[in-house]
């Protein structure tokens, strides 16, 4: 039976371990944390397993490779937690979307500039969308000035990160947190 043309091996993530260290020489680290100096990978292997534990490749890159003993299940499972642990304490931002219409009320006005100063507060990006209906694109300086009204009440909490911008029949400004 032949061959396939490629290699259909699994292949490893994370460090080389045990057998799978295949230098002549390593620098070895015992399992205290202190250095042995350059010995025989077969000699290394021999010392890691009479302390019940794994050699695993530290620095492959350096000349001769710096090989450690330790428990590798270990060493993965605290990575893992390490891993989960960045990830819990990761604030994914969102953008929230605020609509209004020109000639918006005082109190309507009020209302959404407590959702802004909310959605900001929680670490979140604010797209602020003045909708043109009919004959309103014709007074488009309205809209403009509603949502310079806003970025100027905004001034110590925000900043703009997309000025007023006009996409049709809409003008689009983003804010984000200082």
């Amino acid at each position: 039976m032949a061959r396939p043309p490629f290699d259909t091996t699994p292949s490893r993530d994370g460090p080389r371990v045990n057998e799978l260290i295949t230098v002549p020489q390593v620098r070895l680290v015992d399992e205290n944390g202190e250095q042995v100096g350059v010995v025989s990978t077969v000699d290394a292997l021999s010392r890691a397993m009479a302390a019940g534990m794994d050699l695993m490749e530290v620095s492959p890159n350096a000349d001769p490779p710096v090989c450690k003993i330790l428990d590798y299940g270990r060493f993965r499972y605290e990575a893992q937690k390490k891993k989960n642990e960045a990830r819990k304490k990761q604030k994914t931002i969102d953008v929230k979307e605020i609509k209004m219409r020109p000639n918006i009320d005082t109190h309507d006005y009020e209302v959404k500039m407590r959702a802004i100063h909310r959605f900001i507060g929680e670490g979140d990006k604010v797209k602020v969308t003045m909708r043109f209906r009919g004959r309103e694109m014709v007074h488009q300086e309205i809209g403009k000035n509603v949502l310079d009204r806003v970025r100027e009440e905004m001034e110590e909490t925000a900043k703009v990160e997309q000025f007023p911008k006009l996409e049709g029949r809409q003008m689009t400004m983003v804010m984000a947190p200082r």
